[in-house]
């Protein structure tokens, strides 16, 4: 997982903001925006410290916008740790840490059941670390686990549980592989560091390693570094330290020291000449890298360096994106960033060369870009917009209080990497007080390095990632022998502990809603929120890629990304560089029902980028040159989209079940090849015209402004926006849908070390159908939830997948049932039967919901609600998803009433009318040489579909 340089800051610069008074909205017209330097002075995240006397660290900050509290775990121990032979073994322990510990059976259950996010946890070169968020009053419980299995782990561990867990990792790995480019970053670390360096294997690590992995590696490792000395504890939110110490102390202090966990020595590393490399995969495009090794987290290079990075492609504006995708079009797309590590970064640029243009000439122009930013770095005004963008963009993440960009991350990082909580106080500072020539020197120390060039072309794929990952000497030395699986005596290592009971939690406040109408009829619904200085405007428009039938499959979508490429005043350029200057973000897009636009912004700019957004909106100039462009960039993403599994399922589900002649049988928004080469700027004008107008808007907002404040900017901005008066066109949601049937659909995808499964079926229901919470709960018990039966199969008791879920959307139409997972070649039949099993005992009431499913899917979902809505957005959308279902405001206030009204015959009820297996249609991607004759003992009727895929050979 990518550490980013600002983690966390977000929460930090939402604070300075606040303290720093911006002026009132209706005089920010003509005002400029505060010194970022001034804002940096405000920024604060309070938090106490305290150390028990095994030396565990706990960090407590306090926020008590909610009554729940963010539990941050760090370890001070990731991949760069393990060695030779063992690679992926600190990934691997971090899944067996979910598995139960002495006096805690399952780890997910009873913190679901108390009302905690999904619990989650992940590891990357550096750290190991776990994450949850609980209601206030399960604070108790989630500590007490957290220790359990801090402390008391090895009594639970067993041959069975490695495993599982070594197939749930093998499915993982090949799921990335499986993706198109899913063996560059195996490609860049290897070119990048010799072998033996610490950063040269991947997290993930190889096949063989992971096979190697045994119940004695897994005791020794946590042995060596799994003690309370070599972790911090965040608590952030409804608590504070005089209340944490004493349960921290009750369920912690017990816990011995143990042996620090060793440092190893990783520093940056300079290739001796330049060299290249050049891997087929069956991929659409070539992608081209551009790679160095960089400083460390605490470097004095490492901010200059972020910002350099983000000036050359990190910003809309970036000086790759106007050269290459914008101007001289040899490009589809560009990036480029610094992966920040605690003792190294890597330093990357991207480029999707553009079908059609020569490879040479892209490269030449990308090596120039590059070479020119390096020698002369950036202008004031693009390293001003830079600044400006880093610490808006990471504002957001001081809404959240936990997780793993919360507050309790930002601290806990900062004491791991730096020795200090407060250490993006440091980084803030230094990207405030950056300048021209410091980035510029920044980069020129470790740019004119030599570099390492990376091309991923197309082609057959011939490399096979299940060797790559380890450690680099896999050609010359032998692997190590597959685990043994001697019998080991496991005993239990400490007292038994009982569980607390999670105390009650009270009702849930959610925001009040409030409406007005502007004088052209536009409604306006506002939620007031002030625990940050930010607001979320969003601008929605009855339409989608719904809108399009197969007919114009793609325009509707097309036709809401050029809104901001250019306006009759202000070019596709102005608009990015506005945005970066104002801090604000704004997107467009289409859902199934929904375009939008939507815009995040500071208060403190709200008036001028309310103007911007309004521009966007209403004055797209579709300009031909521009139309070309992006008409380009779609069709290189229709290609990549048939390139990956997952794409090419999604895309054939829906014109199977829905029929091509439905508005929902869409093959997706990006569209089909035909329909947007024909694509004229005339077409989307007429596209426009159509669906984005007045009489079809609503206008959301949610943040640290009031219905006073807004409305007038509101109006000033799209007041005088007039319509024709007469009604949007009608998407006919109820034509007739094809006759449902069981049936498989294959598509063949050589050289896939896993096959991709998506079935469903059209529900005789709608979206805005009333009174369908049981169906919600039971879809929970089947499939949508890591506790869900179909994962806890196929993931959790045959490691065949890193993960199976089911879903039942909600639209304005008929609702779609549907299942989905990636499986190990080996096992595609087995998976489908396991699938259709599970739904079908479910349905029929062999199995229907347990005490400990109804338990966790009612009160777990009550006591979790807070959860739901931390931040500004989540809350927009719930209550724009309360108004194209139909639902009252204080829908969600009364949502515990209506679960604690459902029992389990109305659950099993649901499953019964709405879950079973039966008329599944079941789409499966897969190497057809390795799967065919699975499929066949199915005995289910079968079509195999011919998609040109451009690396496909189906018939």
């Amino acid at each position: 997982m990518r550490r980013n340089l600002l983690s966390g800051i977000a929460a930090v610069a939402l604070a300075g903001l606040a303290v720093a008074q911006p002026l009132p909205l209706a005089a920010q017209d003509t005002a400029e925006a505060a010194p970022l330097a001034e804002l940096v002075d405000e920024v604060d995240i309070p938090y106490e410290q305290f150390t028990l006397d095994n030396g565990l660290t706990v960090l407590v900050h306090t926020d008590r916008k909610a009554p729940i509290v963010g539990v941050t775990t760090y370890y001070r121990v990731g991949s760069k740790h393990e060695p030779r032979g063992r690679t992926g073994f600190a990934h691997l322990f971090e899944h067996l840490m979910f598995g139960g510990s002495e006096n805690v059976e399952n780890f997910d259950i009873p913190l679901e059941a108390a009302g905690s996010t999904s619990t989650n946890g992940s590891t990357d070169f550096d750290r190991t670390n776990y994450v949850e968020v609980v209601p206030t009053g399960a604070l108790d419980l989630a500590l007490m686990m957290e220790s359990d299995r801090m402390g008391y782990l090895l009594g639970a561990i067993s041959q069975e549980k490695l495993d599982k867990q070594r197939g749930v990792v093998q499915n993982e790995k090949r799921q990335g592989d499986n993706q198109p480019y899913g063996l560059s970053f195996y490609a860049m670390l290897e070119g990048l560091f010799p072998v033996g360096h610490p950063y040269r294997h991947s997290t993930i690590g190889s096949m063989a390693d992971l096979d190697a992995a045994s119940l004695s590696d897994v005791r020794q490792w946590f042995l060596d570094n799994y003690a309370p000395n070599n972790v911090v504890l965040s608590l952030t939110g409804d608590i504070d330290a005089a209340t944490a110490r004493p349960m921290v102390e009750r369920w912690f202090g017990a816990i011995p020291a143990g042996p620090e966990v060793r440092s190893v020595e990783a520093p940056p590393t300079t290739l001796a000449a330049e060299t290249s490399r050049e891997m087929v995969d069956q991929v659409p495009q070539p992608r081209i890298y551009r790679l160095w090794t960089g400083p460390a987290l605490t470097h004095p290079d490492a901010e200059p360096l972020d910002l350099g990075m983000t000036v050359l492609g990190g910003l809309a504006s970036s000086r790759l994106d106007n050269v290459l995708v914008r101007d001289e079009q040899l490009a589809t797309g560009v990036s480029a960033s610094s992966y920040q590590s605690e003792q190294v970064s890597i330093l990357f640029a991207q480029m999707d060369v553009k079908p059609g243009v020569d490879r040479a000439q892209a490269e030449k122009r990308f090596d120039e870009v590059i070479a020119q930013m390096v020698a002369e770095g950036p202008t004031a005004e693009e390293l001003a917009r830079a600044s400006t963008s880093m610490v808006s963009g990471e504002i957001d993440s001081l809404e959240r209080v936990g997780g793993f960009s919360g507050k309790g991350a930002t601290l806990a990082e900062g004491l791991l990497y730096a020795g200090s909580p407060a250490n993006y106080k440091a980084q803030l500072e230094a990207i405030a007080a950056a300048t021209p020539q410091s980035v510029t020197e920044a980069m020129q120390r470790w740019l004119t390095r030599p570099v390492y060039r990376l091309a991923i072309v197309p082609g057959e794929r011939t490399e096979d990632g299940a060797t790559m990952g380890g450690w680099g000497d896999e050609a010359t030395s032998p692997a190590p022998e597959p685990d043994a699986k001697e019998p080991m005596e496991i005993e239990r290592t400490g007292p038994p502990r009982d569980l607390p009971t999670p105390e009650p939690v009270g009702p849930l406040t959610f925001p009040e809603v409030e409406r007005a109408k502007l004088s052209n009829g536009i409604p306006v619904i506002l939620a007031r929120r002030t625990a940050v200085p930010k607001a979320v405007i969003s601008v929605e428009f009855d339409a989608g890629y719904a809108a399009d039938g197969a007919a114009h499959a793609g325009t509707q979508s097309l036709m809401m990304d050029l809104l901001e490429e250019g306006t009759e005043t202000r070019s596709a350029v102005e608009i990015a560089e506005e945005q970066e200057r104002l801090g604000a973000s704004i997107s467009t897009g289409s859902s199934l029902d929904t375009s939008s636009v939507t815009m995040n912004a500071l208060t403190a700019n709200l008036a001028p980028s309310l103007t911007l957004m309004a521009d966007i909106v209403r004055n797209p100039a579709f300009a031909e040159t521009e139309v070309q462009r992006v008409r380009d960039q779609r069709l290189a993403a229709i290609a990549q989209q048939l390139s990956s599994p997952g794409g090419l399922a999604s895309r054939t589900l829906r014109p199977l079940v829905f029929g091509e002649a439905h508005p929902y049988g869409t093959v997706g928004g990006l569209g089909t090849v035909p329909v947007v080469e024909a694509i004229t700027p005339d077409t989307l004008e007429e596209e426009h015209d159509r669906w984005i107008r007045p009489e079809n808007a609503a206008i959301y907002v949610v943040g640290d402004v009031t219905m006073a404040e807004m409305k007038p900017l509101l109006e000033q901005a799209f007041g005088d926006w007039q319509g024709t008066g007469e009604a949007a066109p009608a998407k006919v949601l109820d034509s007739a849908t094809p006759p449902a049937q069981t049936r498989l659909v294959v598509i063949d995808r050589p050289n896939s070390p896993q096959s991709v499964i998506y079935a469903g079926r059209v529900l005789p229901l709608t979206g805005p159908t009333p009174g369908l919470e049981a169906l919600d709960l039971a879809n929970e018990v089947l499939g949508n939830g890591f506790l869900s039966r179909i994962n806890m199969l196929i993931r959790e008791e045959k490691g065949w997948s890193y993960g199976a879920r089911s879903g039942v959307d909600a639209p304005d139409g008929p609702r779609l049932f549907t299942i989905s997972t990636s499986v190990q070649s080996d096992r595609t039949a087995d998976s489908v039967e396991l699938i259709l099993q599970t739904a079908r005992e479910f349905a029929d009431g062999t199995k229907g919901v347990d005490d400990t499913e109804f338990t966790r899917v009612t009160d777990g979902n009550i006591r979790g609600l807070p959860n739901r809505f931390e931040t500004n957005g989540q809350v927009l959308g719930a209550i724009v998803e309360n108004d194209e279902l139909g639902r009252p405001d204080d829908y969600y206030v009364t949502l515990p009433a209506t679960y604690r009204a459902i029992d389990k015959a109305a659950i099993d009820a649901a499953a019964r009318d709405y879950l079973g297996a039966d008329d599944l249609t079941i789409v499966v991607v897969g190497d057809r040489k390795e799967i065919d004759g699975q499929l066949e003992r199915l005995a289910l009727p079968t079509t195999y579909l011919d998609v040109d895929t451009g690396v496909s050979s189906a018939d």
